[in-house]
């Protein structure tokens, strides 16, 4: 892990990651982050849950899922997800259908990324 040099912020972290999806992707969403992923999904607050999409939590970590026209994926533009056990996780990736690409050697993290439903890029980290 790089050392950053603690600078006075107001910052305190990272609350959530939006990402976009297509008009009437919530079933697929929820197949993905839920029963893949192994996330939770979470209520939206009423007055923006009329505006459909999802949203989805394990641990600290929250990706909102929101409804777009003209929808695009993110292929660059990324959530990063840190696991506990990656190998584990891409055998359920795999088990689900979804194909994991390891990722470039990063020091201290073992890496790679999936696609959700939609095709917005999800990185995978691993702690060593």
């Amino acid at each position: 892990m790089v050392e950053v040099q603690q600078q006075t912020s107001l910052i305190l972290g990272l609350d959530h990651v939006q990402l976009a999806m297509p008009h009437g992707g919530e079933a697929q969403a929820r197949s993905f982050y839920v029963d893949v992923l192994g996330m939770v999904e979470i209520p939206k607050p009423a007055h923006l849950a009329v505006g459909g999409g999802c949203w989805f939590a394990a641990g600290t970590a929250q990706i909102h899922l929101g409804l777009e026209d003209g929808f695009t994926p993110s292929r660059r533009a990324h959530a990063g997800l840190l696991v506990s056990d990656l190998p584990t996780l891409v055998t359920r990736l795999e088990q689900g259908g979804v194909p994991f690409q390891p990722g470039k050697p990063l020091d201290g993290y073992r890496r790679g990324d999936v696609l959700d439903p939609f095709g917005n890029r999800i990185e995978l980290l691993q702690r060593l």
